[in-house]
């Protein structure tokens, strides 16, 4: 085991040059499993902006409007403390999840990974071959046919590109706008056209060349690992017990006499990572547990007689004592914490209206006297219509007994619109005893209450009564 493999990075040269990778095409069980979890979540991806609930789309993220979408609920930015609380909450599972199951996050499920291993670096198997011929491809002199070979590869990248800029479209801007996006306006504006190809490069260039940089070097999660992990999370592991002192495999040889380990010294493990390193030397930072090491180990296992789990899924502690793992300290208070703020959000989820309203006095007013000894204020109200349909509101006095004269004729809460007007709370003169007397305005959806406004109503002072 390589002592000072952490102070290096192992596609960086000791003068600072790019290593190229080559890794082996992985195959075993793991990565069967993975190519199943790659095509769900792709196909998850692909699919889900285009399911509605009534008429919304399931998931939007529209950030430069402010409105985003969950589970076809509407959320707005006077809905931004559920959004925090989402936010800190995201964070801590992140944590939990991590403090339990390391990184598999990175090498299964990220985008990143999915796009790289599952769809360029297959793309780049088909048309260059295997990691040795595309080595000797990439050093041999240029000739016609490896131009040809070239420009079609990367040609198809950039087209799988534009087509991942246009997948997060649908989450970005809905269906229905991405479809007029791409029939009028992209072509109507030169603009939207400029940044969508510039996107659709800036991935091509992350998939043709960028490559595993995005993890050892962008990704804010990679860094996290450090400080996340500890001696009890799952992780890719070497048992090193089992395994040391490493020994290549000889005819006949009995490995126990020659004291030699189960690990034949093969690298099967290295050539197959992404990310270029030796999974032998223990947990690094490059590492993103995608188990492609775990398959090509128990290859050569089978081929050697060794049972299967030379390189598996396990803690640190249980390959150095056979502990297996459990729920420490830290993960029951993770848990914990996590319980709470979801159980929290729920609430404040169930309980979210999709309808604010507020009905002020307005300033700078005071009462007015009408005729039949009426007396009146004038109030402001300012409607959050959150849903996607016009809502007709009647604005009533619920208590004491008055009428309402509205400014307009009729008041059309908009919808995903603030909508604002101007009324009259008309009441008996001998109601209003008080300088400042009680008011309870109800806002109607037809029949159906939809939210109980409190209120004052400014009347004459006991003076004046006099």
């Amino acid at each position: 085991m390589e002592s000072n493999f952490r102070d290096k990075l192992s596609t960086v040269t000791e003068d600072g040059k790019r290593i190229w990778l080559y890794p082996k095409k992985p195959k075993g069980h793991f990565f069967n499993l993975r190519i199943v979890v790659s095509i769900v979540l792709i196909c998850v991806m692909i699919g889900v902006p285009f399911i509605k609930v009534n008429n919304q789309s399931l998931f939007l993220f529209d950030f430069l409007n402010r409105k985003f979408i969950l589970f076809g609920i509407v959320f707005w930015p006077q809905d931004s403390y559920i959004f925090f609380l989402m936010f800190i909450s995201t964070i801590i599972f992140i944590v939990l999840f991590t403090s339990i199951f390391g990184r598999f996050f990175c090498g299964w499920a990220c985008p990143q990974t999915i796009f790289m291993e599952m769809i360029f670096r297959r793309i780049e198997y088909w048309l260059e071959g295997n990691h040795a011929k595309q080595r000797q491809f990439d050093a041999a002199p240029w000739t016609t046919k490896k131009v040809a070979i070239k420009v079609l590869k990367h040609f198809i990248f950039w087209c799988i590109s534009f087509v991942i800029i246009n997948i997060l479209l649908l989450w970005l801007i809905g269906v229905d706008q991405w479809k007029t996006l791409m029939t009028v306006s992209i072509f109507t504006s030169p603009v939207k056209l400029a940044v969508v190809l510039l996107f659709s490069t800036a991935f091509y260039l992350i998939y043709a060349y960028f490559r595993e940089q995005i993890c050892l070097i962008v990704c804010p999660y990679g860094r996290l690992q450090g400080v996340l992990l500890d001696s009890n999370c799952l992780i890719v592991a070497y048992d090193y017990r089992r395994g040391e002192p490493r020994g290549k495999l000889k005819p006949k040889e009995n490995r126990t006499d020659a004291n030699k380990g189960d690990c034949v010294d093969c690298d099967n493990c290295v050539s197959v990572c992404p990310t270029g390193i030796d999974i032998r030397n223990g947990t690094q930072l490059e590492c993103t547990n995608c188990t492609a090491c775990i398959d090509a180990c128990n290859f050569v296992m089978k081929r050697t007689g060794k049972p299967n789990g030379l390189i598996r899924i396990a803690s640190e502690n249980e390959i150095a004592t056979g502990q297996k793992f459990r729920f420490t300290a830290r993960v029951k208070a993770y848990s914990l914490v996590f319980g709470i703020m979801l159980t929290f959000l729920i609430y404040l989820l169930v309980t979210r209206t999709e309808f604010e309203a507020t009905i002020l006095h307005t300033p700078g007013t005071l009462y007015q006297m009408q005729d039949s000894n009426k007396i009146s204020n004038l109030y402001n109200v300012k409607i959050m219509n959150k849903t996607e349909r016009n809502i007709p509101v009647v604005i009533k006095i619920i208590s004491p007994k008055g009428e309402i004269k509205m400014m307009d004729s009729s008041l059309i809460a908009k919808p995903s619109a603030r909508t604002e007007a101007v009324f009259f709370a008309v009441f008996d003169n001998s109601l209003i005893t008080k300088e400042r007397n009680d008011v309870v305005f109800g806002i109607y959806d037809g029949e159906r209450l939809i939210k109980k406004i409190n209120s004052t109503f400014l009347g004459k002072n006991n003076n004046q009564n006099k």
